[in-house]
């Protein structure tokens, strides 16, 4: 295989009010493909060397961050800390050790339910008039296609160029990668996860600058995703460094919106309670860290994640904070530098 060089530019309330019961602890395992999802598999005559490198490291749990097709500064991130993770050498670069070819076919097609459109709905742009609505849904459904398969909506786009997306409806079927899907349905709704004792001795290490969370495990580097942390020198936007401790774990969370906190750190009279759902500000989970009014957290805009900034939080894509939370506690070390 020829070698290829990959670009290296580069206040919720804390926590839900009961918990979910009688979850397995869930094992690190390699992530399937997304064989539940797929209606027929499409050969690939031409291989997307980079779309399969993307996908692989998403499998392996070494997140990219949205997979668009392109080599870019999170695609070489997760390749060397891939490499890292399985003692290979750390160069950045793709070549024979990496088994891409395990990734076949590089894409699927995924049919519409109807089921799918109870999460699209109406999403106003100002939060007092989100505050109004009980969820806060996939604007479109294309947007819901493309978070559960990790994809940016241009390169769904790009997918399906014969395809007009803005009119799909349940029947119709869609080119996308071969991910295991982010399957919102499947989350619990509003409440605590459960503790996992075993999983105590974990910590979670972000690094601001490079804008990356990694797990380990003693001296083992588990997964790693991206983030978008606070904005550096911002002040209350700042995500705060030092060692922390995970308060809870929540799913669909509801998030007060104040400009106040959002701005200075301080609360004002003026809020508004935002309802749970995949397009509420934090998304769908918050890590909630004794620190108060910062965890880590999903976002509303996966597709922007590390190439913005946040207000103090770490935001993370919603299917990798989802993954994330099935290999992380409550009680566990969180270290910021």
């Amino acid at each position: 295989m020829k070698k290829l060089t990959l670009s290296l530019a580069v206040s919720v309330w804390v926590l839900a009010s009961h918990s979910v019961r009688g979850a397995e602890p869930p094992k690190l395992v390699e992530a399937p493909v997304a064989q539940p999802e797929i209606a027929k598999a499409i050969p690939v005559q031409t291989r997307d060397v980079t779309t399969q490198l993307q996908i692989f490291l998403d499998q392996q749990l070494f997140g990219p961050g949205a997979i668009d097709g392109r080599p870019g500064e999170f695609v070489g991130k997760a390749l060397k800390r891939y490499q890292r993770a399985r003692g290979l050498p750390v160069t950045g670069v793709l070549d024979a050790s990496i088994p891409i070819d395990s990734v076949f076919p590089v894409y699927t097609f995924y049919t519409v339910k109807a089921g799918d459109f109870k999460f699209v709905g109406p999403l106003p742009g100002k939060p007092q008039e989100q505050a109004k609505l009980k969820k806060l849904l996939y604007p479109e459904i294309s947007e819901f296609i493309a978070e559960r398969y990790h994809v940016t909506p241009t390169f769904l786009a790009k997918l399906n160029p014969t395809v007009m997306l803005g009119s799909l409806k349940a029947g119709s079927t869609v080119r996308v990668p071969n991910v295991e899907p982010f399957v919102i349905e499947s989350l619990p709704e509003q409440g605590l996860l459960p503790e996992i004792p075993e999983y105590l001795g974990r910590v979670i290490k972000i690094h601001r600058g490079n804008k990356m969370l990694e797990l380990w495990e003693d001296e083992k580097l588990l997964a790693s995703v991206p983030i978008t942390p606070g904005v550096k020198g911002g002040g209350a936007r700042e995500t705060p460094a030092g060692k922390w401790k995970i308060l809870g774990i929540a799913t669909q969370p509801t998030f007060r919106w104040d400009k106040g906190v959002l701005d200075h750190g301080k609360r004002t009279e003026t809020s508004y309670m935002l309802p749970p759902g995949p397009r509420n500000p934090v998304g769908v989970l918050w890590i909630g860290l004794n620190k108060p009014g910062i965890g880590i957290h999903g976002t509303s805009s996966a597709w922007t994640i590390g190439r913005a900034a946040s207000h103090g939080c770490m935001r993370v894509g919603n299917w990798d904070v989802v993954r994330l939370s099935k290999l992380i506690t409550k009680g566990m070390s969180v270290e910021i530098e």
